[in-house]
Order: structure tokens, then sequence, then C-alpha cells
């Protein structure tokens, strides 16, 4: 996927630092708040939240269009679905 085929975030998170379930927890209500449909973008440090939230967040309806390495971090791109959860 390239960037061009993914709109532009409609909020960014960076949970850079936070431990898991916290990012996750974060994440979900900060999707909770955003309108159906928004993109939000999050970064991650590697590890246990880059293998953990992703997982978590598809679980719980959401879709998750792109994961990005960018050196020391990773970028989620996760949208909040039209339907209500």
């Amino acid at each position: 996927m390239t960037l061009s085929s993914v709109s532009t975030p409609d909020a960014q998170l960076d949970l850079r630092g936070t431990p898991c379930p916290i990012n996750f927890v974060r994440t979900k209500l900060r999707l909770e708040k955003m309108p159906p449909g928004a993109l939000l973008e999050v970064w991650l440090d590697p590890g246990e939240p880059i293998e953990q939230v992703p997982d978590s967040l598809t679980m719980a309806g959401y879709q998750v269009e792109q994961i990005t390495d960018c050196s020391g971090y990773f970028s989620l791109l996760i949208r909040r679905p039209v339907t209500a959860q």
C-alpha cells in the first residue's frame, strides 16, 4: 500500500513510552470520540505495543489500514467503522 492510497489522518495520538494495555485503552477511547469513518494515526513503540495493539483493535472491530516502521517507532492508521460499536 502506498501513502497516496491512504487519506490524511483526522487526528494523531503519540503513545510512545506508554505501556500495554494502557496504549490500547487510550487508542480505543480516542477512536470512540471520533466521528464514524474517521482515520486516527497512532505512534507505538516496537515490541509488545506493536505486537498487541493492532490485533486488539482488529478484534474490537476497528480497521487497521496501515502499519509503517518509522525507525524507532511504528505508525498505525486506524479507521473508525461507519457502523456503531
